[in-house]
């Protein structure tokens, strides 16, 4: 974060009060007009007391919560990828200068400009935000917000909303090249999930080996191969470890790792699915396939039939 801005007052409404849109909307709120939406008991719990900003920087603001009769200068749209058609419909029946995307994948912002009556922005944060409990977000890192318009070149709203953020202590710019920012923004997400793949592995095959040199280490000489120790005495200490440690050692990050667990949908159309259409429309000219994503799709979406929370 940097040191404020001077700008003008601006009215925000944050579609989507989860962690980063509480936290963008909680921060702004210090200086700006700012209207949340969500769900509850989160949006309860900000209604009664203000949502309550920990981490990187402490705030604790008073935003207005509201669903109905949305109007300002900017809406951000923080929902997940999947809800961006009701965010996009429920937004249409307001007046905006603009709406930005300040979600996760790509082809969110085709979506707002098909329903929407207003100039279209893309947002990149890399500030992290994790929903503590409902009314305590915690900024895990800084990082910085660029907004730009969502087709490429200057926008005067853009310029605006990057003051907006920068008056509140954010890094915060506005940029011309948004369409190539996104798909580096992809990029990095899709290398950090081979990275954390790698890592689960090594983590997987680590108890694995010492179980193996713990039970060649443990088995006694000259014994007979029909005398059968208790199983707790066959149990090697790092089978234990590891089960006791499993939930802290688990990579969360790992292909929406927490929303599968939880039975959740993830937002893998936005992300592994779109490279996967975009390799297959780029056929025709490119030689492109993208097999690790399409797999990874159809894996992620025959979770969420099983689990119920996906119908196609």
């Amino acid at each position: 974060m940097c040191g404020s801005a001077v700008a003008v007052r601006t009215e925000v409404v944050v579609f989507g009060a989860g962690s980063l849109g509480s936290l963008v909307g909680g921060a702004l709120a210090r200086e700006h007009d700012v209207t949340l939406v969500g769900r509850d008991p989160h949006v309860t719990a900000v209604r009664d007391s203000g949502p309550r900003v920990e981490g990187a920087f402490d705030a604790v603001t008073t935003p207005t919560i509201d669903g109905t009769g949305l109007s300002g200068d900017v809406a951000l749209v923080a929902v997940k990828a999947f809800d961006t058609p009701e965010a996009a419909d429920a937004l249409a029946t307001g007046s905006f200068d603009a709406v930005c995307s300040l979600q996760n994948g790509m082809g969110n912002e085709e979506t707002l400009a098909a329903r929407v009556d207003c100039e279209v922005l893309a947002a990149v944060a890399t500030c992290g935000a994790i929903l503590r409990d409902p009314g305590v977000v915690e900024c895990t890192g800084s990082g910085e917000v660029v907004v730009g318009t969502a087709d490429g070149g200057a926008s005067a709203v853009a310029d605006r909303l990057a003051k907006a953020f920068e008056s509140v202590e954010f890094d915060a710019a506005a940029a011309a090249d948004m369409p190539r920012r996104l798909w580096t923004k992809l990029a990095v997400k899709r290398r950090r999930q081979r990275r954390d793949r790698a890592r689960s592995r090594r983590q997987r095959r680590r108890p694995r080996r010492e179980r193996q040199r713990a039970g060649a280490n443990r088995r006694p000489p000259g014994r007979a191969s029909s005398a059968r120790p208790r199983r707790e005495a066959l149990e090697p200490r790092s089978r234990r470890t590891a089960r006791s440690r499993r939930g802290r050692n688990r990579v969360e990050r790992l292909l929406d790792a927490q929303d599968v667990e939880a039975g959740r949908r993830t937002e893998v159309d936005a992300i592994n699915g779109y490279v996967v259409d975009a390799a297959r429309e780029a056929r025709s000219e490119l030689d492109v396939d993208a097999p690790t994503n399409r797999v990874l799709t159809q894996l992620l979406r025959a979770c969420e039939t099983g689990a119920g929370v996906r119908d196609d």
